[in-house]
């Protein structure tokens, strides 16, 4: 039996959190306000884990699967330009990416499983995530940190979802991409050396910048040449640093850029087509290059089957106008550390809405959202969940 949903109570909750965000790994209040919320909709099974996660666990009436539902809680270090009453109180922390829309609709369907947990087989654990924003660097964070602290475990999680705001989707409307959803990302880092000389005696040195802009030139033949026209990828040179003086051959230059795509196999081919184009084109102007890949998150893919259960369950609850076929994405999403170990299913929710100026991107400062999606989440995700 369907729980009346308490659409203003939702909406306070969404702009208390996105008048107070919080940086990754710096989500204590946003935690303890999740918490506090849990604890006031009865649900009692609740715990810590990578810090400032938070893990809540509602219990059916029957034996059955243990579902997962991610939201990630963090903002991003941005200085909003809105003017509305739930701006963000803390100078140049943001919720530019929908996470307090997430973490919303979380607590919203937690609210509604619980009450409905009578016609619950199994159990659904929610998670709400740290971190999605942060870099991983040497330590595992979010998704990757709770999955290997045993976020998926005591219960055994059999698969996981979540919802994503997405500004090119009209509000009232469910995503859906029939497997890739976003790209996996790795940080690139490329060092030449050559040899430093007086400008005007050119052919007494090896100018690192001159290869540099060889080697970017090159670059740009992997996705056109090398990779599958057929799959989606990126190589990206966003920053060139080198030389000391206008008049002196540089010795080093440095390139930093990304590597993007939706599929394993297409990154570990551009990966190596970029270490030859490196080493070789290098090689051949009698200077050195090394590089490096520094691994973020990696593609998620939702497993095709799961995918489609949800989007037909959404369709029958809330009708076939709901549900939308939408195009992966070339961001990248830390969700694959749940969705490589589980079953996972990830979809987009529509926040557009042009008559009222919500048409901002993803990590803006005027990014905003359309609140009738917030009730749109709950009613789909609660259905899917149940299902």
């Amino acid at each position: 039996m369907n729980s009346p949903i308490d659409f203003d109570e939702l909406i306070s909750i969404r702009r208390h959190l996105h008048a107070h965000p919080e940086l990754s790994n710096k989500e204590e209040k946003t935690a303890r306000f999740i918490e506090e919320k849990l604890a006031e909709f009865g649900i009692d099974d609740v715990r810590r884990v990578a810090e400032t996660g938070v893990v809540a666990l509602v219990k059916g009436k029957e034996e059955g699967p243990v579902r997962a539902y991610r939201a990630d809680i963090d903002a991003l270090p941005i200085t909003e330009q809105n003017d509305c009453d739930y701006a963000s109180r803390n100078p140049g922390v943001m919720h530019a990416c929908g996470h307090d829309v997430h973490t919303t609709v979380g607590l919203g369907v937690a609210q509604q499983i619980h009450r409905r947990r009578g016609e619950l087989a199994g159990a659904v654990k929610f998670i709400f995530q740290p971190a999605e924003e942060a870099s991983p660097e040497d330590e595992p964070v979010g998704a990757e940190r709770m999955v290997r602290e045993g976020v998926l475990a005591n219960p055994e999680v059999e698969s996981v979802f979540a919802l994503h705001c997405m500004p090119s989707l009209p509000v009232g409307k469910i995503g859906h991409t029939g497997g890739p959803v976003w790209a996996g990302s790795e940080l690139m880092e490329i060092d030449i050396e050559g040899k430093q000389a007086h400008g005007a005696y050119p052919h007494e040195g090896i100018d690192a910048v001159a290869v540099a802009s060889q080697v970017v030139v090159s670059l740009q033949q992997v996705v056109s040449r090398t990779i599958d026209a057929r799959q989606s990828c990126v190589v990206t040179v966003g920053r060139i640093e080198g030389g000391d003086s206008y008049n002196i051959l540089a010795e080093r230059a440095s390139l930093t850029g990304i590597l993007r795509g939706l599929s394993e196999e297409a990154m570990d081919l551009a990966r190596k087509s970029i270490e030859l184009i490196v080493t070789h084109v290098c090689r051949g102007f009698q200077a050195r290059g090394r590089v490096r890949f520094t691994p973020g998150a990696r593609p998620v893919i939702n497993d095709v089957a799961l995918e489609k259960k949800a989007v037909e369950i959404i369709a029958d609850h809330l009708g076939p106008a709901a549900v939308t076929a939408h195009p992966p994405q070339l961001g990248a999403e830390d969700f694959s550390a749940f969705s490589r170990r589980v079953p996972g299913c990830y979809l987009f929710l529509g926040i557009r809405n042009e008559e009222r100026g919500i048409t901002h991107a993803l990590h803006t400062p005027r990014f905003d959202v359309d609140e009738e999606c917030i009730g749109l989440g709950v009613r789909a995700m609660t259905e899917v969940l149940l299902g």
